[in-house]
């Protein structure tokens, strides 16, 4: 998990294990579908390279919002899922979109838990 914020605000300290473009997406992603494999998240956010996937899902993963869990099996299977940290992110996910909804972009998706 991430030792702490840059600097003393907690909005900064929430911010920072969200930020970057495709963390939230993912996030919510595995809320709608629950555990889900590489190849299906790729699917499910096709705009997301497969290079910033990896780095996305092991910022998620270190900082404790997600889990990976390995199969060791032919061919073998890794598997992602939220965590209670993550699942406790939703919430906060779902303020931040209805936000945006009503104040930035009206015409955009909305997350429904």
């Amino acid at each position: 998990m991430l030792n702490s914020p840059r600097i003393d605000c907690a909005i900064d300290a929430t911010m920072s294990l969200i930020e970057g473009r495709w963390k939230a997406v993912i996030l919510c992603k595995l809320k709608e579908k629950g555990e889900m494999r590489f190849n299906h998240i790729i699917k499910e956010v096709s705009a997301i390279s497969p290079r910033m996937l990896t780095k996305q899902l092991k910022e998620l993963e270190r900082d404790g919002l997600i889990t990976r869990k390995a199969y060791y099996e032919i061919p073998p299977r890794v598997e992602y899922s939220l965590t209670e940290l993550g699942e406790s992110m939703i919430p906060v996910l779902t303020a931040i979109a209805d936000w945006g909804l009503k104040n930035v972009f009206r015409t955009l998706v909305r997350i429904d838990e």
